[in-house]
């Protein structure tokens, strides 16, 4: 049977929704591929023209093969596979020639639909997807069912759509939740993103530009002010003369604080970007999490964040850090490329030379960069081989990695034990759900130096320079402010109330949906009276509360298709027989209106006159075909006057 160009029309546009979000990461010659292949489908469906031979679709899918493993180097993982679902959808299209050849573009899509969960599963991935499926589900029923129409047919859809989603919620509830992420292979299944345990010129300014969310974090009292929010990640210790870096950890004593005051709790739902670093508060003193806590107070898990982790944690943030520290980290706190940058180790000596107080030292750099017109900018300009040198005398102009870098140097030259911080600083205060929003353009790098009896002090040199960034944010910060991302910028109040709505959104879809994870899972359960939850309950609790869903959706459909074969006059006959079986009158199966009546009546002489009107009345309107509408209601009234 020759497939209807309409229905060509529709599989196009199923092919063409479930491809186009693929559009944004993959190859631009694969995207233009299927589009000339789906375009050459639309002219011959509308022209009547004939379809190509199949030696020159197998010589097409030939070239397509070579061309993505000349692409991604590999027929495995998850980009090729992905295009190679794209590729055999379009060119299954210039193949139409059954309802069969249909069919397996629908399932195709099916199967291509799934794969954008790969790269998004956000509220508008998924509201997308639902309705490409509602699509998919409409050619589906024009395929099966010609006659329809096709807003028949798209009501039908959505129909079996809602039916679905009862099904749905069972499936999600009590189907074993497997943790990790949907696609298994190890060098695609997770995105690298957010900071780096390296840092050189430009590294955190490129970070800036993303206004992607990093983690969010709700507190348990009354949140810290702003300039105290130094989220804390990797430490840098060694430098080459470009790059820091965390260079060879030492297996030094383990952390010591002591002097707290100012502890704070508060909740994290960190976002994967596949390290195995946490971000706490400075200094952290707990976590819900299994993670350990370095000599330089980072907390690091046992695992790479690979999928969202929400964990509550303690900080303290009046402490003294590690003022005992071990000899050899003070040392390795000194070291730098004594052949690079003389200029800014001559400053440093001069300054050593004149104060002989580690903390007057640091004062007179902190007083250097705020005194000598620097400039705080996310596009600084690019710096010889003597970087710090060249920053500091020449160009003076930088992002927070400039600052803490050169601070940093400056404090080694001048034997002062320094290193370099990095994380994020500040949030965005969402007043709608109560939390922080912490996003990539908060990424943030600083200081720390060690001084005699105080041990490890944070110096955020950006501070000195632009204290707006501390105090405010990246907006208020920088003079142009064009290039930040677009939720970075200052904004209407109407704006900012929608995109703290739509966060609130995105917020608690996270946490009961792509959160729900195997110990939500087991909690939910527990909550609902489940005890030694294993496998074989929830197994049979899924199909239990399945095969139930499905009785009562066949129950209901019975009972309309029963009710729509019954017409109305039969219905208030029933009503009557069903008034006299209360007396203990039951009708034979077999027992037609009239016999029924007289042994009734035979049996309440007293009601004989009433039950042969009823029954004649009957009689007349489901057999003589009477049924006009001021009859029937007639005949109902009759029936519902009657008592025994």
């Amino acid at each position: 049977m020759k497939l209807r160009p309409a229905l060509i029309y529709g599989l196009l546009v199923c092919v063409l929704m479930v491809s186009a979000p693929h559009a944004l990461h993959l190859p631009l010659w694969l995207s233009a591929l299927a589009i000339a292949l789906l375009g050459w489908c639309a002219y011959l469906a509308r022209h009547g023209g004939a379809l190509p031979p199949r030696w020159l679709l197998l010589l097409i899918t030939a070239a397509c093969v070579a061309a993505l493993y000349n692409t991604f180097h590999t027929v495995f993982g998850r980009e090729v596979g992905v295009a190679m679902l794209i590729l055999l959808a379009a060119l299954k299209m210039l193949e139409l020639r059954t309802r069969r050849d249909a069919m397996l573009v629908l399932f195709l899509c099916c199967f291509i639909i799934i794969t954008n969960f790969f790269y998004s599963q956000s509220i508008a991935t998924a509201l997308f997807m639902l309705a490409t499926l509602l699509i998919i589900v409409t050619v589906w029923l024009q395929l099966q069912s010609p006659s329809l129409t096709l807003q028949l047919s798209l009501r039908t859809a959505g129909v079996l759509l809602l039916q679905a989603i009862p099904l749905t919620l069972i499936l999600f509830v009590l189907f074993p939740r497997v943790q990790g992420p949907l696609w298994g292979m190890p060098q695609d299944a997770y995105a690298n993103s957010g900071l780096d345990d390296r840092m050189s010129p430009g590294s955190v300014s490129r970070l800036s530009l993303s206004d992607a969310v990093a983690f969010r974090v709700m507190f348990a009292a009354q949140p810290p002010r702003r300039e105290q929010m130094y989220w804390r990640g990797p430490v840098l210790w060694q430098y080459d003369g470009v790059t820091w870096t965390a260079g060879q950890a030492l297996r030094a004593r383990r952390p010591q604080l002591d002097q707290l005051d100012e502890g704070i709790d508060y909740t994290v739902t960190l976002e994967p970007h596949n390290k195995n670093w946490l971000f706490t508060l400075e200094m952290p003193t707990q976590i819900s999490v299994p993670a350990g806590l370095t000599n330089d107070f980072q907390v690091q898990g046992n695992a790479n964040v690979t999928s969202r982790l929400r964990y509550t944690a303690h900080s303290q943030l009046g402490f003294r850090a590690n003022a005992a520290e071990d000899p050899r980290q003070l040392q390795r706190a000194l070291d730098f490329p004594h052949e690079l940058n003389p200029r800014s180790q001559q400053l440093a000596a001069e300054w050593r030379a004149r104060l002989q107080d580690d903390n007057a030292v640091v004062k007179a750099a902190l007083s250097h960069f705020n005194r000598e017109n620097f400039q705080y900018t996310l596009e600084p300009p690019p710096l010889g081989s003597n970087a710090v040198d060249d920053f500091l005398f020449n160009t003076r102009k930088g992002f927070c990695e400039h600052y803490a870098s050169s601070f940093v140097i400056l404090m080694r030259a001048a034997g002062i034990p320094s290193r370099v911080v990095t994380g994020y600083q500040g949030g965005e205060y969402n007043s709608l759900g109560n939390y922080y929003i912490v996003r990539q353009s908060d990424a943030h790098a600083w200081a720390e130096v060690w001084l005699s009896g105080r041990g490890w002090v944070r110096v955020d040199p950006t501070a000195a320079i632009a204290p707006a960034r501390v105090q405010s944010g990246m907006a208020a910060a920088v003079t142009d402010s064009t290039a930040l991302p677009f939720l970075a910028r200052t904004q209407s109040p109407w704006l900012l109330k929608l995109r703290y709505n739509l966060d609130v959104w995105t917020n608690q879809w996270n946490q009961w949906v792509l959160g729900y994870n195997p110990e939500r899972q087991f909690a939910l359960l527990t909550r609902l009276g489940m005890e030694d939850i294993g496998w074989q309950k929830m197994a049979f609790s899924l199909i239990g509360g399945m095969a139930l869903l499905v009785g009562v959706f066949a129950w209901f459909m019975l009972r309309r298709l029963i009710m729509r074969d019954t017409d109305p006059t039969q219905l208030i006959y029933l009503k009557f027989c069903r008034s006299l079986a209360k007396a203990g009158i039951v009708r034979a199966i077999h027992e037609g209106p009239h016999d029924f009546s007289r042994r009734a009546a035979l049996l309440k002489p007293q009601r004989a006159a009433a039950i042969a009107d009823i029954t004649a009345s009957y009689v007349e309107l489901r057999y003589a075909r009477q049924q006009h509408p001021d009859a029937l209601r007639a005949f109902s009234r009759k029936v519902a006057a009657f008592k025994l």
